[in-house]
């Protein structure tokens, strides 16, 4: 590969960082240009929601240093944004309006928050949590006896509403559905995180929308569309997030719930690729495309993307994987199933600790654990493989899970 060939990495998130991490480690010796909105140089995200909301600094996780960027250099454009795409002239715009030619360019624009549009919904001390700014602002406002109104018992709604609690706040989680965390767990798993935070003094109000927000200067009161106003000192929104994809589609490309790419992360353009939670992505393992929002999913699509742009073609394959930790509990999803015979369960199914095993016929297709890490590693493997299980051995304690991989 020519060593005046130019990548231009849009987007220096997760996804972003491993991406051009991943360049220089195929041997790529060309320009590498990194733009990124942030002011900060690529980071993980999962400390967001938990250990810096709780006051830990120090759980702040950059993928590279400083020094990294220096000595291979990457050129880092922090701070601005890509407000145009231009795939005939191979360019991008940024917003001081200077124009980045490219030879090759990855979108790892990952995805906006969904915002509330109701009433008082703009007043401060209301919170959205997608950046590293926005979980310091969130931390700022937690401590002993502030009352923290949570919207949405999704993943990052509940992990929220666990590092509040245990910053020794009140906090009140309103959630639409009949469960927790319904449209990504099972049955089971809700009733064990229910049971969990309610035990740690979480008021979990379910089957209960949010109509409005009221305060003057700041959110005092978060009103349910029952009519009840809950005291509130600081609010936070969690009801997912939306692909980030107005480039792509001021450009032309292809998308459909986020930037349409194959499985070596190829879009419909020329020379432009997508990697991250942005993406679309065709999964050879289940034969369809699917839009992931995880932290393996950001970098290893990304990793193998990056590869391909530099010549080494890698398709991404791999059986989904996410986890989410709350309070003491570690909550691990495994597959993709849309659909599933029966659910075998090793353990109590509703306690703390338990494994669920998605079955069609003789074939595990997904798996929830609720602290499990190490039955979950087994399971990780025989999902999606060629290996028949019994459902009396799954469901044996007796049974060592690596006999299953006899």
């Amino acid at each position: 590969m020519p060593d005046t060939e130019t990548h231009v990495v849009v987007g220096a998130g997760h996804a972003g960082g491993r991406a051009v991490e991943a360049m220089r480690g195929a041997g790529f010796t060309g320009k590498i240009i990194l733009i990124g909105e942030e002011p900060h140089l690529p980071y993980e995200r999962p400390p967001l929601s938990k250990e810096l909301l709780q006051g830990r600094p120090e759980a702040h996780t950059p993928v590279r240093d400083d020094a990294f960027y220096a000595e291979n250099d990457i050129d880092c454009r922090l701070g601005q944004r890509a407000t145009a795409l231009d795939t005939d002239a191979k360019s991008i715009v940024l917003d001081d309006g200077s124009n980045v030619s490219y030879d090759k360019l990855l979108l790892t624009t990952g995805g906006a928050v969904r915002r509330l549009p109701l009433p008082g919904a703009d007043l401060a001390n209301i919170h959205y949590l997608r950046s590293l700014d926005d979980s310091r602002a969130i931390q700022d406002g937690l401590g002993d006896g502030k009352r923290v109104v949570v919207v949405g018992g999704g993943f990052i709604g509940l992990e929220v509403a666990a590092s509040a609690r245990q910053r020794g706040c009140t906090v009140t989680v309103l959630e639409m559905a009949d469960r927790l965390m319904g449209r990504a767990v099972l049955p089971e798993v809700s009733e064990a995180f229910l049971a969990l935070h309610t035990a740690q003094g979480v008021d979990i109000r379910l089957n209960t929308g949010i109509a409005s927000f009221e305060g003057e200067d700041g959110v005092t009161h978060a009103v349910t569309e029952d009519g009840e106003r809950i005291p509130s000192d600081l609010a936070v929104v969690g009801v997912g997030i939306v692909p980030e994809t107005a480039l792509a589609v001021d450009a032309g490309l292809t998308v459909d719930n986020g930037i349409v790419v194959d499985e070596y992360g190829r879009t419909s353009a020329p020379d432009v690729y997508a990697a991250g939670d942005v993406t679309n992505h065709l999964n050879p393992l289940y034969g369809r495309h699917i839009r992931l929002e995880s932290w393996q999913n950001a970098q290893n699509q990304a990793i193998a993307t990056a590869k391909t742009m530099c010549g080494d073609a890698q398709h991404y394959s791999e059986v989904p994987w996410m986890w989410s930790d709350q309070f003491d509990t570690n909550l691990q999803v495994a597959g993709l199933p849309e659909s599933w015979d029966r659910v075998v369960f090793r353990g109590t199914p509703g306690s703390a600790d338990f494994i669920g095993f998605q079955m069609t016929g003789d074939r595990m297709v997904g798996a929830m654990s609720v602290n499990r890490p190490r039955d979950m590693r087994i399971a990780r493997r025989l999902i999606g493989g060629d290996k028949a299980l019994d459902d009396d051995a799954l469901a044996d304690e007796t049974v060592s899970m690596r006999d299953l991989m006899r």
